[in-house]
């Protein structure tokens, strides 16, 4: 069969994958072999693939296929996050656009619209991944609201609470407005605005006199309960004691001293509004002041407001001024540059809001949690991230772990009519529990409310790598004990607390283990200019369309080869394109060999068996550098590695060895070296590319069941390394014959002596193969130059190509002239670095030895180009 003259990857991809889901090469199941365990980082159920979910899950892809080649029983789990506030975001705007609400429609019809909307937009990112080529245990495909996983986050608060480590209380939350929920301290982003500070003057009750506060929210100061200086500030000692009236809502309240207000900043004088500032918050406790919460959850103004009521906060800021002016307690408005908080998730300025909620005790699970990376039991590759994750767990606060929404793993806390709770997995459960640890014994289920609230998405997801498994519900299964600890993690740095660190919680607190061994921090994909790829930008190529442009092989490609471990990726499409041309190298190499015929009557040549030797040796020395870099997790090292064998090394070098002459046949023990060579390389090569490399690896031999994807991956073995230095100095030789004859436009086809001055290289391996990609007529040691021969050197060895024509002295001398120049400056440059005694004593040794090669090697080659001066000159 003739074979195409370009790879086209829609030809190849769904075939495979289809055969490979056909085959259940992806399905794991406990036996024998020892396990590799990759649990996906689970995407929103409703999101779709970006460029961030491309880099992370082929990294994972590549892990998990070079796995199941080295024999591992390979599982990689994928799943999906229910990602409560997204999704519940999108499900009550679709509402809205129906005429629906969610208040209206109550608890019940929402979630069945809930589910609606997951069934018919979730898992479609998933499909997606595997047009990436994802080898996913679909079979395992988990989903935290799935009746396993939901079972096992009730379980486990259940337990926390019952430990003590769970409580109820008003604290100060972040709440977002437009989500309407409270919201962590890590889904909050800081942005620095350009703002106004504004200067409020508070009479002072009973005398003319004022104090001066500035704010950057004047609507705040509705619910303003306290005015605070600092007990030594002597511009305020004849105010203690005193109280001040908050303007237009004429409330009386106290002047009170704190060391916490800062003397420099503003006037020096603080308004206290305890119900909307963190810190407010704290002196209002310290002090045993009122609060007064002036926003409903909306964001509007509530009633306790007194003024503005139902308006929103921000249409308020603007009315209040004009009042204020009106008053006359607007003094001035300065510009102020101020960092504000903004929802993740619904970008909406975050309220700090006093609000009763559940929360976790982290201070119990911190130690322990630090204690497994700081001693090396989980490594971070690369380790810098070290040091975020030391910062994050010194500076625990307790995690905010309910959520004021309905869509999620409900909390399993059940209300009596005297505000007295119990917490249990039902409402059966929980009566009993009523009757008898709280001797309830008249009340029935009626009697029973349970929380509104849901559990923070994140609650679900530090649970991951033992509820795939199903190892809460059922710690003991097989499952659970083969496939857990997991071995490796990739994710983004940007969730090193919010995932990573409460994993590590959670396996400790509930497996006595690590939950993996290694965490891969990939980098930011940005664009070509530094810009993070979004969507907003519109700077984001859809990844779908990159894959039908460049094939599913060439998009991985473009993404692996700039992306080093915890560096950013400045993606542009022309990597792709690389990564396409890399397939189309590979679709030539096979016409290549493809279209050989063989002769078994032919005897081996000394130049292919001399090529054969050196690939051997190559390939080997490759394979251990590859491996090397796969234990220190530089998996774009690793690529490059591969792409340079192939392409340079195998297409560039070794089949041009090995090729036979134009229509002439090839013996069968080269080409049967070619096509192992080739099929190793193609193992090597399949966990970064899996479709083409399955293609070409079918189409080199017949093969029967037989399938790349379970082939063992080669292993290094013990190889040459005096053949691996003499290819390079013939490479050198070589490409000094070809720039001869580029100068003196000598063809190719045209067969040349060369002539090689007796030395060292008398006995050298390689010029069987110098020979014939020379196209040599013959090669002759000689003593001296003869008058009409070209010169060109290779370190310090001499060779002499004999011309017919008259040699340009002159040019001839400028060119040797040009030479000495570079060597000279080359030279000196090695010699700075080896007079520098820090460098001498402090480099490793093997570096300064090379360092020292390098200048015997520039002054042996510089004593050769001046006596070659000298004989041009005479």
């Amino acid at each position: 069969m003739e074979l195409p003259t370009k790879y086209n990857p829609e030809l190849t991809e769904d075939k495979w994958y289809k055969h490979w889901m056909e085959k259940k090469y992806f399905h794991s199941e406990p036996d024998e072999r020892e396990p590799y365990t990759i649990v996906i980082p689970p995407p929103n159920v409703t999101g779709v693939l970006h460029m961030g979910h491309m880099l992370n899950n082929t990294l994972q892809d590549v892990l998990i296929r070079r796995a199941r080649m080295q024999g591992k029983n390979a599982c990689w789990v994928p799943g999906t996050d229910h990602a409560s506030i997204a999704t519940e975001a999108k499900v009550v705007n679709k509402l809205n656009s129906e005429g629906l609400s969610k208040e209206t429609l109550g608890r019940e019809k929402f979630l069945e619209h809930a589910w609606e909307w997951t069934h018919k937009h979730g898992g479609i990112i998933l499909e997606q991944l595997k047009k990436l080529g994802a080898s996913c245990d679909w079979e395992r495909t988990a989903f935290t609201m799935s009746d396993s996983l939901y079972d096992s986050v009730i379980d486990v608060f259940i337990d926390l609470y019952e430990k003590g480590l769970v409580y109820r209380g008003v604290r100060m939350i972040n709440w977002d407005p437009t989500a309407k929920t409270a919201v962590s301290d890590e889904e909050v982003v800081h942005k620095e605005l350009q703002s106004k500070l504004y200067y409020l003057n508070y009479l002072v009750e009973g005398e003319d006199d004022y104090i001066t506060i500035a704010t950057t929210r004047p609507e705040t100061i509705l619910g303003d309960t306290a005015v605070c200086v600092h007990p030594n500030d002597e511009r305020f000692l004849k105010f203690h004691g005193k109280k001040v009236i908050v303007p237009l809502v004429n409330r009386a309240v106290p002047i009170i001293c704190d060391e916490y207000v800062d003397r420099e900043f503003g006037t020096g004088a603080l308004k206290i509004t305890p119900s909307h500032d963190v810190h407010d918050y704290e002196i209002g406790l310290k002090h045993k002041l009122a609060t007064i919460d002036i926003f409903n959850d909306d964001g509007t103004m509530s009633e306790n407001a007194e003024l503005y009521i139902g308006k929103d906060r921000f249409e308020v800021r603007e009315e209040i001024l004009v009042d204020l002016k009106r008053s006359g307690n607007l003094l001035k408005v300065e510009d102020y540059v101020n960092k504000v908080g903004f929802s993740e998730r619904t970008d909406a300025v975050i309220e700090p809001k006093l609000s009763l909620q559940w929360f976790l005790k982290m201070s119990e699970f911190g130690e322990a949690a630090l204690e497994v990376v700081e001693e090396g039991n989980i490594k971070f590759h690369p380790p810098m991230f070290k040091n975020i994750y030391r910062h994050w767990m010194q500076n625990l606060r307790d995690w905010n772990i309910s959520r004021q929404l309905w869509w999620g793993q409900r909390i399993p806390v059940f209300y009596l009519p005297d505000g007295e709770y119990v917490v249990a997995k039902t409402k059966e459960e929980a009566l009993e529990k009523a009757k008898v640890k709280l001797e309830k014994g008249d009340i029935s289920l009626t009697d029973l409310k349970q929380d509104e609230d849901v559990f923070d998405t994140w609650f679900s997801s530090w649970l991951w790598p033992i509820s795939v498994f199903d190892g809460i519900r059922n710690p003991d299964n097989e499952d659970i004990n083969y496939y857990y600890p997991t071995n490796d993690l990739i994710t983004g740095p940007d969730i090193i607390f919010f995932w990573v660190a409460r994993m590590i919680m959670a396996g400790l607190e509930y497996r006595n283990k690590i939950p993996f061994k290694n965490v891969y921090f990939t980098g930011i994909v940005r664009d070509k200019i530094g810009r993070k790829m979004s969507k907003t930008l519109g700077n984001s190529p859809d990844p779908l369309d990159l894959i039908n442009q460049y094939g599913a092989d060439g998009v991985r490609v473009g993404m692996l080869l700039t992306a080093p471990a915890g560096n950013d990726l400045p993606f542009d499409p022309a990597l792709c394109e690389q990564g396409r041309n890399f397939s189309n190298k590979i679709w030539n190499a096979l016409r290549l060999v493809k279209g050989w015929e063989v002769d078994i009557d032919i005897e081996q040549s000394e130049s292919n068996k001399t090529g054969i030797n050196w690939f051997r040796a190559k390939l080997d020395e490759t394979l251990s550098e590859i491996n090397n870099h796969f234990e220190k997790y530089r998996i774009s090292n690793a690529l490059m590695l591969v792409y340079k064998l192939i392409w340079d090394d195998f297409c560039s070098w070794y089949l041009e060895i090995v090729k036979p002459a134009y229509q002439k046949p090839i013996d069968e023990a080269t080409l049967n070296s070619t096509i192992s060579f080739f099929e190793e390389l193609m193992k090597v090569l399949h966990p970064f590319m899996p479709f083409i490399t399955e293609e070409v690896w079918h189409m080199l031999s017949e093969k029967v069941d037989d399938d790349i994807i379970v082939a063992n991956m080669p292993v290094a073995q013990e190889y040459d390394k005096v053949v691996i230095g003499e290819f390079v100095k013939a490479k050198d030789i070589i490409v000094g014959i070809r720039n001869v004859r580029k100068d003196k436009n000598i063809p190719q086809k045209e067969r040349i002596e060369l002539q090689v001055k007796k030395g060292e290289l008398d006995s050298f391996s390689m010029f069987p193969v110098i020979s014939k990609i020379g196209n040599l007529s013959d090669i002759v040691f000689v003593d001296e130059k003869s008058g009409s021969s070209l010169t060109f050197t290779v370190g310090a060895h001499e060779f002499y190509i004999p011309v017919d024509s008259s040699i340009d002295i002159e040019a001839e001398i400028r060119k040797l002239e040009e030479e000495l120049s570079y060597t000279d400056g080359f030279l000196k440059s090695v010699m700075k670095k080896l007079s520098n005694s820090r460098f001498v004593d402090n480099a490793p040794a093997a570096v300064v030895d090379k360092e020292r090669q390098k200048q015997s090697d520039a002054e042996a080659r510089k004593s050769v180009i001046e006596k070659q001066l000298a004989d041009l000159r005479k």
